[in-house]
């Protein structure tokens, strides 16, 4: 039995007649941060799409947890926090509304990780206080409070597409250097 949390293996895709790629595998080890790097339209979100089951692959197989997320059991996916590209949010919520929302959905929700993330990314320097509407927010600071709910939930595996979306360099890299203590600490894998 192996300890990879994602197991893929000759994975195919195409869009129409277009080859997005042929026989990717990779397996990604509990506890470890993998990042896919390319430029637009080289299949990092497709990749993101077929680990979430959004997608079915042309040819191969991918296992999270050990199990095929074609077929994976609701109980598994509960284990897995999904970030997609856009960052959809309720705008019209405060930051105190928004997380009340989603901890409903999260019987592991961790309610200190959405504000500790918020303090230690200094958002309150920006003058964002609880009872501020999403909609009033800047495009980064959006961002912090969609990073801040995938914390939340607790999660043993973390899937962030473009989840720097927003973000000032400065930003980014003291979240780069939060995630990756938070996934030693906790074990997390992202």
């Amino acid at each position: 039995m192996t300890d990879s949390v994602i197991e893929c293996r000759n994975l195919t895709h195409y869009y129409g007649e277009r080859l997005i790629y042929k026989d990717l595998s990779f397996e990604v080890p509990r506890g470890r941060i993998l990042g896919l790097l390319g430029k637009n339209g080289t299949g990092k979100t497709t990749t993101i799409n077929i680990l979430s089951g959004y997608l079915r692959p042309r040819a191969g197989e991918c296992l999270i947890f050990g199990e095929d997320i074609q077929r994976m059991d609701p109980l598994t996916r509960r284990r897995i926090a999904l970030l997609i590209e856009g960052h959809v949010q309720y705008a019209f919520m405060t930051v105190e509304e928004i997380e009340r929302y989603y901890s409903a959905f999260y019987p592991a929700w961790n309610r200190e990780a959405y504000y500790e993330l918020i303090r230690k990314l200094k958002m309150e320097k920006l003058r964002v206080a609880p009872r501020q509407r999403i909609s009033r927010m800047s495009c980064g600071q959006r961002s912090q409070v969609a990073l801040g709910l995938i914390l939340a939930q607790d999660a043993e595996l973390l899937v962030l597409d473009d989840f720097s979306m927003g973000l000032d360099p400065g930003y980014r890299r003291l979240f780069v250097e939060y995630l990756r203590e938070y996934a030693q600490s906790e074990e997390k894998t992202v």
